[in-house]
């Protein structure tokens, strides 16, 4: 079985019990499959495949290699064959770079700085470096925010650098591109004219770029097919909406999120779970249809509770959002929205989590700003197996590819394995 079918397969254990799912995401499928190519892994979902990946550990234990990450930055680490890729901004956002290590020992094999127009805003839960690449094992796509999405080869070298114009958000940029056949899609929200926009892979060249008349937000948009029909998916202040990621054009919307909306949408059982910022609401839409559809295809709602910062996660029929204003996971029946549990994580500091959950041979991962990892077994019971400490602050979500799992904390990069 090639890793493509088995995470085809994971997806269907995810929504188990439900029927044929009409509603599934765009994974990545090709050699792309057997890595971490992107945002939340090939699955787009957080999900991963295979075995021999170790549930302990703390800053020394089954620790393979540790190495200084130069400079600062909140984006994940991507993992193409022996090459780890991540960004990351110096000098307080005035030189901002796309790193790349070797995965085998952690060696830094060269650090290309981008072509800049000034210094963003930052945040300290964003900073200057918080959109994480993709790659297609040819060229790695990085969003700089205001200063545009960049194109690299393996060895560094800048293929292209396309504008997206000049971004005003209060707590800097945010929001990883994602692939959609030949195009790059990339959505900014923020105080000037907000939009979303695909561009040619090869050339870096805007295929289309559509307004939007939100103004806060720092998302990442996904893809699903829904009944033969491709969507590309935006959780944002106030509404989710679906685009033709063909043309650009707006295909349906759904009214009901909050205000600073982070986190990516989840799917399954036919269904897109939508959290809201700062412990709004929860919105499972059935998607589909033409227009503003909020009265005909919200199954379900949350009054309250999202998370903020983190993504949620589908396991086993299950959806795991974690509140990262009291520290509080719940799982709810995907398809019902009943609450099967709720249980706390550690103390409850506000906005405590960022790193969005990981799920891993049936356990799920929650990592912590101050780096423990609360490790859930999977299932309708609150049940805590235990907790790691890695000892750094940790705000990026972590890629796991061959057994091994790849930190980004404070000042490092972490490869964990047994």
């Amino acid at each position: 079985m090639s890793k493509r079918t088995t995470i085809a397969a994971l997806l269907l254990v995810a929504t188990a019990g439900f029927g044929e799912d009409k509603v599934h995401m765009l994974t990545v499928d090709g050699e792309g499959s057997r890595y971490w190519p992107s945002w939340r892994g090939p699955s787009g979902q957080g999900y991963v495949v295979g075995s021999g990946y170790p549930d302990r550990w703390s800053d020394s234990e089954n620790v393979i290699w540790k190495v200084a990450v130069p400079g600062a930055g909140n984006s994940s680490p991507i993992v193409w064959a022996d090459r780890i890729f991540l960004t990351t901004a110096e000098e307080g956002g005035r030189r901002l770079s796309l790193l790349s290590y070797r995965r085998s020992d952690g060696k830094l094999l060269w650090k290309t700085a981008v072509q800049q127009k000034g210094i963003e805003k930052g945040h300290g839960k964003n900073g200057h470096a918080s959109a994480t690449p993709i790659t297609d094992g040819q060229l790695i796509y990085a969003s700089f925010g205001t200063h545009g999405l960049v194109a690299m080869d393996f060895d560094g070298q800048i293929v292209w650098q396309s504008e997206v114009g000049t971004l005003d958000n209060y707590h800097g940029s945010a929001g990883s591109p994602i692939f959609y056949k030949d195009k790059v899609i990339l959505y900014q929200d923020h105080q000037g004219q907000s939009f979303v926009a695909a561009f040619n892979k090869k050339s870096g060249e805007r295929v289309w770029r559509t307004e939007r008349s939100t103004r806060t937000g720092w998302g990442t948009p996904v893809v699903i097919n829904a009944d033969g029909r491709d969507e590309l998916i935006v959780s944002s202040q106030g509404n989710v909406t679906a685009y033709n990621p063909e043309s650009g054009g707006e295909l349906w919307t759904v009214t009901g999120n909050k205000f600073e909306v982070i986190p990516t949408p989840v799917v399954g059982h036919d269904l897109v779970f939508a959290s809201s910022g700062r412990a709004g609401p929860t919105l499972a839409i059935r998607p589909g249809g033409s227009g503003d559809v909020t009265d005909t295809h919200v199954v379900w709602k949350s009054p309250k509770g999202a998370p903020f910062v983190p993504s949620a996660i589908i396991v086993e029929g299950q959806l795991y959002t974690i509140n990262d204003m009291q520290a509080i996971v719940t799982s709810f029946e995907a398809e019902t929205g009943k609450v099967l549990f709720q249980g706390r994580l550690g103390n409850a500091p506000r906005e405590g989590f960022s790193a969005s959950p990981v799920v891993v041979d049936g356990k799920v991962f929650f990592t912590n700003d101050e780096g423990e990892t609360f490790v859930l077994k999977a299932g309708p019971t609150f049940e805590l197996l235990h907790v790691n400490r890695i000892g750094a602050r940790t705000l990026a979500s972590p890629a796991l590819v061959d057994g091994r799992w790849y930190f980004r904390t404070e000042r490092e990069l972490l490869c964990i394995g047994s």
